[in-house]
């Protein structure tokens, strides 16, 4: 069997060296003396090894409440190894490996997981997104060019019927993608199996007027079992995609709904900022994005570019290109970056040239409901933004011959003409 390989920024009062081989320690077969049973070839056999240790910087004051004192905090790259005999084929055993009892070390002053490297076993061991990019384009009949969506808003207080018709209203302006916000799920306001009736009523007849079906993420968060039953309801309804919130189910729930259902996964990292707020603690994006695509993710959400959260747009970029980090056996694990918060047409022509394809989804909310010409005019600025993008063609130019995009522009850009949000 393989080997499984992580990456750490790791601070420490001691030496780097030395908190490496605590780690690997107390990750492994270690503790804080030696045991009988630990033997030499124990330890050859089942310890983390320490493959290498590379000194960045170091400072006089420790990035994280430290309990051991020191004149001197050096920080550096550590990259630790496993058997994969140890924990075997199991995410939620791998991540209780990296992810353990060790930020919590005293020989620790900061600790970040920022990589991972999974052996081919877990390609066999894990199904991946069902569908992925091209399976969601295909789902939503749309082709060369972004998924444009939106968030049911006010997140909770509508009734079933008021979500339908505000469905309605977004499904008629030529969306086509929307979502329940992550707030909404099975409340006693709006009841799961009511909201998704009268939706789906919504969609399957404006699906018969018109050929085209509009994808809407029911969020099916809850219990197990009441998940089950609701992504059953939800596939003989008709529809075409659920909702999961990641931290919520954690990665046992998400690949068995993952196997459960034959529907696009649309997750949502809600909670996300306990783990990115602080560069001296926590797990990147890029080693999660791993986990939830072997989990069975087809959609991630990566913020947006000039969004209203701390993330900057470097960041939101990486995370969003982070996606097509090659997995386990490389088995078509392509997740679809979604990009929301704060999104409008005036970052439409930068997400594209950033990422380097269309193949997301732009989810606007404001951006849409916001525009002069109401939720029609916000889908087709929307529209003509990545058209112009697609094209080549900068989005100021483009505006002159479509009014939409114009008056988008026009609202949401900045008057000095850089593009970014005011």
């Amino acid at each position: 069997m393989g080997r499984l390989f992580a990456t750490y920024d790791l601070e420490t009062p001691t030496t780097l060296e030395r908190a490496a081989e605590v780690i690997a320690g107390e990750q492994s077969s270690g503790t804080f003396l030696k045991l009988p049973g630990e033997t030499d070839r124990l330890k050859e056999l089942s310890g983390a090894r320490v493959e290498r240790v590379t000194a960045t910087s170091s400072s006089r004051v420790p990035s994280l409440p430290c309990r051991i004192s020191a004149e001197t905090y050096t920080r550096g790259e550590v990259v630790l190894s496993w058997p994969l005999e140890n924990m075997g084929t199991s995410l939620p055993n791998v991540l209780a490996t990296v992810a353990g009892n060790l930020f919590e070390l005293a020989d620790v002053s900061a600790l970040r997981l920022t990589d991972i490297s999974f052996p081919e076993e877990f390609a066999v061991a894990y199904p991946g997104p069902a569908y992925g990019r091209q399976g969601t384009l295909a789902l939503a009949g749309v082709r060369d060019r972004p998924m444009i969506g939106t968030i049911i808003k006010p997140s909770v207080g509508l009734s079933p019927a008021e979500t339908a018709s505000l469905v309605a209203k977004l499904a008629d302006g030529g969306i086509d993608f929307i979502k329940d916000d992550e707030l909404q799920a099975n409340g006693p306001h709006c009841p799961f199996e009511d909201r998704l009736n009268e939706v789906m009523k919504v969609i399957n007849s404006h699906a018969d007027r018109t050929g085209r079906k509009v994808m809407y993420a029911f969020n099916i968060t809850d219990e197990l079992d009441v998940m089950r039953r609701n992504a059953d309801l939800l596939q003989q309804a008709g529809g075409t995609c659920a909702m999961v919130s990641l931290f919520s189910l954690g990665l046992t729930g998400l690949s068995a709904i993952r196997r459960h259902i034959d529907l696009p996964l649309h997750c949502h990292r809600n909670g996300w900022g306990i783990y990115s707020r602080s560069p001296d603690i926590g797990i990147s994006f890029p080693v999660w994005q791993k986990f939830w695509r072997l989990a069975g993710a087809d959609h991630l959400h990566v913020n947006g570019i000039a969004n209203k959260f701390t993330e900057a747009d470097t960041t939101v970029i990486e995370n969003a290109r982070s996606l097509d980090d090659p997995l386990s056996g490389e088995r078509g694990y392509q997740a679809m970056p979604v990009f929301s918060s704060g999104q409008t047409a005036v970052q439409m022509e930068e997400t594209c040239r950033a990422v380097g394809h269309t193949d997301f989804i732009y989810c606007a909310g404001g951006g849409i409901m916001g525009h002069p010409g109401g939720v029609a005019g916000g889908v087709a600025s929307l529209k003509q933004a990545a058209e112009a993008a697609v094209g080549g063609i900068p989005a100021h130019v483009f505006a002159k011959d479509h009014k939409e995009l114009s008056e988008a522009l026009d609202l949401f850009g900045k008057k000095d003409g850089t593009g970014a949000r005011k």
